[in-house]
This record gives structure tokens, sequence and C-alpha cells, in this order.
């Protein structure tokens, strides 16, 4: 056991985590990327490649509170700050989609602007609805692929309500996206 952990900590103090997380990220393990990057960002946070790599993976793996750090450190090159922008959209449009589920604020004077990422879409789509009566489910049709259905709703918990976002293709389920 002691030899498994000494081997362990010396991949680790050798290893470099960006490569490690390059690697990942190109093989589609988004996830992986994002808790590896998570681990080593408090060491990486001037390496703006680093941050970036780290927050599109937790992006693409719907880790979405996981990207108030990189907004926040992303400020050197003309590329870091449109993605802090990028980042910062998603954010927000989570968060105030989430106040008006739960809370049922108007988002109805909301003018944001927009990315092609599928809570965006659905933040657009909803809030396109105006002023309405809360439903427990809202049902949207993708503007720019009618094959491609998305579900909204809530999901309630004693101390957190979660958004679930399902996607379709063709009536068939696709994708979940689950944010709190």
């Amino acid at each position: 056991m002691k030899i498994v952990l000494l081997t362990l900590i010396s991949i680790m103090l050798l290893a470099d985590p960006k490569e490690d997380m390059f690697d990942l990220y190109q093989n589609e393990k988004y996830e992986e990327v994002c808790n590896l990057g998570h681990i080593w960002l408090d060491k990486n946070i001037r390496d703006e490649e680093f941050v970036s790599l780290y927050a599109f993976s937790c992006l693409k793996s719907d880790y979405i509170d996981r990207l108030s750090i990189p907004v926040a450190v992303l400020k050197f090159s003309e590329e870091s700050r449109s993605n802090s922008a990028y980042f910062s959209i998603i954010l927000m449009q989570k968060k105030l989609l989430y106040h008006a589920l739960v809370d049922g604020y108007d988002l109805s004077k909301m003018h944001l602007p927009s990315t092609d990422y599928i809570l965006s879409k659905v933040f657009d789509l909803y809030s396109a609805l105006g002023t309405h009566d809360k439903r427990t489910v809202y049902f949207f049709n993708d503007k720019e692929n009618p094959r491609v259905n998305y579900k909204l709703y809530l999901v309630r918990d004693d101390k957190l309500s979660k958004i679930v976002i399902e996607e379709f293709f063709d009536k068939i389920s696709i994708q979940r996206h689950v944010y709190w």
C-alpha cells in the first residue's frame, strides 16, 4: 500500500498536469480534465492556457459553478478576456434561469448576449416566453434544428433545487444536463 501511494505521489510530482489535461481533453474526457484542473488550479492560476483548458472542460462536463475563478483571472490577453466574457455569460444565464424557475423572477425584459452552449439556448427560449404562468415542465424547439428539442424542469430537494435540461434528437434523449 505504501509503495502504491509513493508511486502515485511521484507521478503527480513529475507529471505535467497541463499536458495530461490536454491529452484527456483531446480524448473528450472533459470531467476528468475538469477534476484534474481543479486539483492543480491554485498552482497554475497565472497560466491562462491552463485556466482556459480547465474552464472549457468544466463547461463541457456541466460544472458551471467552477467557471467563477476563470472568469476572474482570465484577463491578460485578448483571447483570455474573450473566454472570460463567454464563461461569464453562461454563468449569469444559469443564475438568472435558476432565479426565474425557483423564485418566479421575470426574465422577459432581459436582453443578454447569448452563446452556442445548451444552457444559453434554453435561457433564450425561456426568456422569449415573456410573462407567463409558472409551469412544472417547459418544452422548447431548437431554433436552428427542428429535430432538436429541450425539456426544462426543476428537481426539488430539501436543501437545493436543481435545473434539469434534457436534450432530444428526433424524440430520442441524447443528453441530460443538471445544474444547481
